[in-house]
């Protein structure tokens, strides 16, 4: 007798359709990345983007930070080499200065505050001010920085904080008051850009804000 072989059976595994799409999707990745490998890949030169500049005409004010508030006389050219460089005029009456800024570097200038601007500065002046408890170098550092920064809230938060209410000498040290009429020049000739009054009127608002009032009234 003869004896058969047993056959296994096997068991058919039915594949889902959404398998069968994401196996074949697979296929198709793997070669199109071994495509992407084999081809070089372009390379694009990127244009770098223009830098925006700030057009400011004749007798228009301007902040230089340095320097504060200035008037520009002319707008000039000249040749340096073979490059043809544009450049303002720019006069500090209170410094008796003046100064040439080349049109392209004149990231250092700004344009003179706005009356949004002037009214949040006199809202600053009449807060309380915040003086530090660390020497008074450093401090006096801080203070020159914020004053040259030619932020105009800066300068005013400097106004503010050196302010005594009073025109008394003994009670604010020279170099303390030094600062404090630098600061409030600065910030008085760029209220006066602005508000296009005179200097007194000016004058009376800021010790308003300040409430020297008071020292006003007895130098009167």
């Amino acid at each position: 007798m003869v004896k058969k072989k047993k056959t296994k059976k096997t068991k058919k595994i039915k594949i889902s359709k959404k398998a069968k799409v994401k196996a074949s999707k697979k296929i198709i990745d793997k070669k199109s990345t071994s495509q992407n490998l084999d081809e070089k890949p372009e390379i694009k030169k990127i244009k770098k983007q223009a830098t925006e500049k700030k057009i400011y005409n004749l007798k228009d004010f301007v902040v230089y930070p340095k320097h504060g508030v200035g008037r520009i006389t002319a707008i000039e050219k000249a040749k340096i080499g073979d490059i043809d460089i544009q450049f303002y005029k720019i006069l500090v009456e209170k410094e008796k200065l003046t100064l040439t800024v080349p049109i392209n570097q004149q990231s250092k200038l700004r344009p003179i505050a706005s009356i949004n601007q002037i009214n949040k500065c006199i809202s600053i002046l009449k807060t309380k001010p915040k003086i530090k408890r660390t020497m008074w170098s450093r401090r006096a550092q801080e203070y020159e920085q914020k004053i040259n920064s030619g932020k105009i809230y800066e300068l005013a938060e400097v106004v503010k904080d050196l302010n005594k209410n009073t025109d008394i000498i003994a009670d604010q040290s020279y170099s303390e008051r030094q600062l404090f009429e630098k600061a409030y020049e600065r910030l008085k000739s760029e209220f006066e850009a602005v508000l296009k009054v005179n200097p007194e009127d000016v004058q009376k608002k800021m010790d308003k804000a300040l409430g020297r009032v008071k020292i006003l009234e007895t130098n009167e």
